[in-house]
């Protein structure tokens, strides 16, 4: 078994365990953070259903940013939208047998790169483009917007231009599921792309891209809208009220 093999193996249980546990003490600080007070973003539902329902359209649609700005709700929706079909398509490196919905989705999933590739060009045009987006955007910002850039454009160079052994690949990280280490190809371009990866994956819990998981404990958006009816009282004011 070759070095590379074993460091990318070590990379990616180091990157996977702080991923799952950057993730994991995050969700469970946000779900600890209490909301003094209502304050969804109005008009807000009323209702249970309806919060729901609200949840699910920023969600899909992105209805917030739609009604914001449409330029970034486009770019915006194309990255995600192909990022989710990317991501999908890449099961296949994780199931043996691959599952039918999966397999049916290799040419949505194969093409679906553009639109991430576009989607993400846009999003970084606009940093340098716009002034007052410019003004308050950190280096950060543009490493992670580049970083994930990165990872699209290696992936399309193997999908369409220099490809590499993907039954091994596949094999490679079936045994790393099962602490089984298989030979790693050593085509650069893939190298260079799991590199990105595993990076962004160590990386994910403490950028701003926690604005994924983020957004279910957001109270603009989770809250009912029933501060009349019911008096909302934190968790710690409670306590306060106990005691006094």
């Amino acid at each position: 078994m070759s070095t590379l093999t074993i460091i990318y193996a070590g990379l990616f249980y180091i990157a996977t365990l702080l991923l799952v546990a950057g993730l994991a003490y995050k969700i469970i600080d946000y779900s600890r953070t209490p909301a003094p007070l209502v304050i969804p973003t109005t008009p807000a539902p009323t209702t249970q259903a309806g919060v729901a329902y609200r949840m699910f359209k920023e969600v899909v649609v992105f209805e917030s940013l739609f009604k914001a700005n449409k330029w970034i709700w486009v770019f915006g929706w194309l990255f995600h939208f192909g990022l989710l079909l990317v991501l999908l398509r890449h099961l296949r490196y994780f199931t043996q047998p691959v599952w039918a919905w999966v397999d049916a989705l290799q040419p949505f999933g194969k093409y679906a790169s553009f639109l991430m590739v576009i989607g993400l060009l846009g999003l970084l045009a606009r940093r340098f483009l716009v002034d007052r987006v410019r003004y308050i955007s950190t280096p950060s910002d543009y490493l992670m917007l580049v970083l994930i850039l990165g990872i699209g454009i290696t992936g399309m160079l193997m999908t369409f231009v220099v490809h590499t052994d993907i039954v091994a690949l596949k094999q490679f990280f079936l045994g790393l599921m099962y602490l089984d280490i298989q030979p790693l190809p050593q085509d650069p371009i893939l190298l260079v792309h799991l590199a990105l990866v595993a990076l962004l994956m160590m990386i994910f819990p403490i950028s701003k891209l926690l604005h994924a998981p983020g957004l279910f404990f957001s109270p603009t958006r989770n809250q009912v809208d029933n501060p009349r009816e019911r008096r909302h009282v934190a968790a710690w004011a409670a306590r306060l009220d106990q005691k006094s």
